[in-house]
């Protein structure tokens, strides 16, 4: 089963317009996080989808590929499965890597692919990493995923979960911004409407969850900073500079 990762861009960030062209040491957002897909060892195809001709030209002449497409998706998984459709469709599993993850860990995209590729009642599988700082459990803007014994997502949520009623000791998992699908399963996903808990959270996934999907939970040996605004670029700078995250070992 040939495995694609695909990265979603888009142009208009609300919070950093441009940012997939912003410039971390010289390089372009986007360069940086193909540059770190492309030291994956299991993968067939690595290619961007977007709706902006400055993104496509700019990938274009970096040498990968890249597709356009229409203005109408929205959100950067309708972005991959447009890909999936038109123009990738001798692939059966499609990795989700964003577009702003530079220090992306290469070893767990290819710990994803292969589970779905083992796995033949795997749909969806996604990954999370152990919360390090307190105030980070209450931040909204970092995702918590609580999961079962066998590694199934039970919930994803901007608020507290699980809740530490008597003050327990308790291990909480932020969400990491990747995902995996089989091909049946993301064209099916992109075509479904929009779900209740998915409007309350502003989070894709619970979408899966309301309608009964499972969803593998893989811990990541590594974290990784999303370039959210311009004042992250900074901090993958001194991540860089540190070598911190130059080597992965399975």
């Amino acid at each position: 089963m040939k495995t694609a990762v695909v990265i979603p861009s888009r142009y208009g960030s609300t919070r950093f317009p441009g940012k997939p062209l912003a410039l971390i040491n010289g390089k372009p957002l986007i360069q940086c996080v193909l540059e770190r897909v492309s030291l994956c060892k299991n993968i067939d195809a690595i290619a961007v989808a977007t709706d902006d001709k400055r993104i496509y030209d700019a990938v274009k002449k970096m040498g990968y590929a890249v597709f356009m497409t229409p203005t109408a998706c929205k959100s950067g998984t309708d972005r991959i499965a447009f890909a999936a459709k038109k123009y990738l469709k001798g692939y059966g599993v499609f990795i989700n890597v964003q577009g702003d993850e530079p220090l992306i860990d290469p070893v767990l995209i290819d710990k994803l692919a292969q589970e779905l590729r083992k796995d033949r009642k795997l749909k969806y599988i996604t990954a999370a990493y152990p919360v390090k700082k307190s105030e980070d459990v209450k931040n909204p803007n970092i995702v918590k995923v609580i999961f079962d014994k066998k590694g199934y997502a039970v919930y994803f949520s901007r608020s507290v979960i699980p809740y530490n009623r008597d003050n327990r000791k308790i291990k909480y998992y932020k969400h990491l911004g990747i995902y995996g699908y089989k091909k049946d399963f993301l064209l099916d996903f992109s075509a479904g409407k929009t779900s209740m808990l998915e409007r309350a959270e502003n989070l894709e996934q619970l979408r899966a969850i309301e309608n009964g999907h499972k969803i593998k939970v893989i811990i990541s040996k590594k974290d990784s900073i999303g370039v959210d605004v311009p004042e992250d670029i900074e901090k993958v700078i001194r991540v860089r500079g540190t070598g911190e995250m130059t080597e992965f070992r399975s």
